[in-house]
């Protein structure tokens, strides 16, 4: 890993591999979307549709 400056800015240099290993643990990270039934999703969808008309 180096450290390289351009324009009074540093900016960090690293190894494929180790991004590749750092972006894979931020990504196992992420919480994963709530999975929705479908009665609560159909009413969702309504709740939005009437939002997004309400709008115009």
């Amino acid at each position: 890993m180096e450290t390289i400056t351009i324009n009074k800015k540093k900016y960090v240099v690293v190894e494929k591999t180790a991004f590749e290993k750092i972006q894979a643990a931020a990504a196992s990270k992420t919480v994963p979307q709530k999975k929705l039934s479908l009665k609560t999703g159909k009413k969702l969808a309504y709740q939005l549709i009437d939002s997004w008309a309400k709008g115009k």
